[in-house]
């Protein structure tokens, strides 16, 4: 019989439970502030933040997700009255996206807990590895990307 890799070995395996201790994590804090906010949602009311008018399949490319699913997440950021949609003047069948008064103060008060909480995502890292954390990951990402 061929030598076994464990999981504890496999790269895929060891993201995937740092990326559910990531949100586990977020989900805390929010929980603690009173905010039924998920990593994905904070993601996007950042990027609408940035650009208002944005379009979903623009807000799905900004933050890597799924442009098959960001319509799950802008319905849900709507109902929590965080964003609001309209028709696009330039394409009728597109909705510009727009945060609303409520969702631009959500994000301002979530924006210092989220930098805070980073830290907690990687416990037990020193500031020197956490700075090398950073940097591999993004080497792997933009790799990926390439």
């Amino acid at each position: 019989m061929k030598d076994q890799m464990s999981v504890q070995e496999m790269a895929g395996h060891l993201i995937r439970r740092l990326n559910q201790h990531s949100t586990q994590v977020f989900a805390n804090h929010m929980h603690t502030i009173g905010l039924d906010l998920t990593p994905v949602q904070f993601a996007a009311m950042g990027v609408i933040a940035a650009c208002p008018g944005i379009d979903q399949a623009r807000i799905a490319a900004e933050i890597a997700y799924d442009r098959a699913t960001i319509g799950g997440v802008i319905d849900r950021l709507e109902q929590k009255g965080y964003i609001g949609r309209v028709v696009a003047k330039h394409d009728r069948r597109a909705r510009e996206v727009r945060l609303t008064e409520t969702g631009a103060a959500v994000l301002a008060d979530t924006q210092p807990v989220v930098l805070a909480l980073q830290d907690d995502i990687l416990t037990g890292l020193s500031a020197c590895e956490r700075t090398t954390f950073m940097e591999l990951a993004r080497k792997v990402i933009a790799a990926a990307e390439s």
